[in-house]
């Protein structure tokens, strides 16, 4: 257990977030609540959280909303929950950032146990194994990601990403020069089969290859778009 660890709990139903309050509270998490998306808002962009549980129906500023503008200044892990199960939704969810995604009505340790995950997919220190003897190592001249502690270095400057935009890197990374279509790449990375808009995979590399660009222009330009394919991972040398 880590008692360090503060999440932010956003939903207007308060029956809600007195139970995710209090399951996770079991596991020494400090919680804290809003209940609209104004105040999530606010807190989200003034403090610095572990992971945020963000309800998508929500009266005024939805959870997408808030997400997307989140989404704009920090990566701090996001899981969505909603009342909707249908796809659009999913998407939408997917498209401007979320990191998971759980339908209501839902188990509430089922949520510890996936806020366990997203919070050891998303931390560099906290849940790092003591071992280090051997790690779990990507080197690429201009860009290291570091496995075991979730961390990627681009030029020595360490680069902030949600856990989805890790997790894609990561995915590419391991296989350099390999085509992947987007199709692949959304049922590797999010685990997710869907027909139709694709643009869920589009906006994530987007968004990497601009943080990448800010702390190296190099490392940005590994990420190659192979036109009316997919994507590849291609080593730059210089």
């Amino acid at each position: 257990m880590d008692n360090n660890v503060k999440i932010l709990v956003v939903d207007d139903e308060e029956r809600i977030r007195r139970l995710l309050k209090m399951y996770l509270e079991r596991e020494e998490y400090t919680i804290e609540e809003a209940e609209d998306g104004e105040t999530a808002l606010q807190k989200a962009i003034e403090y610095d959280y572990d992971l945020i549980l963000l309800d998508l129906m929500m009266p005024g500023m939805d959870g997408l909303e808030v997400c997307k503008q989140i989404r704009e200044k920090k990566a701090t892990p996001i899981m969505m929950l909603t009342a909707k199960g249908e796809e659009a939704n999913r998407v939408q969810g997917f498209e401007v950032g979320t990191d998971d995604y759980i339908v209501k009505p839902f188990s509430p340790r089922e949520v510890v146990l996936r806020v366990k995950a997203l919070l050891r997919r998303s931390s560099p220190t906290k849940f790092l194994q003591t071992d280090t003897k051997t790690k779990d190592l990507v080197v690429f001249p201009h860009l290291t990601i570091d496995n075991d502690a979730h961390r990627v270095t681009a030029d020595g400057k360490d680069v902030s990403l949600t856990p989805k935009e890790y997790e894609l890197l990561y995915f590419l990374a391991k296989a350099p020069d390999k085509v992947f279509d987007r199709e692949q790449l959304l049922k590797e990375v999010w685990q997710y089969e869907f027909f139709g808009d694709l643009r869920t995979v589009d906006t994530h590399v987007k968004r990497l290859r601009e943080k990448l660009n800010k702390v190296s222009p190099q490392a940005a330009k590994m990420i190659v778009t192979v036109w009316g394919v997919g994507y590849k991972f291609e080593v730059v040398s210089e």
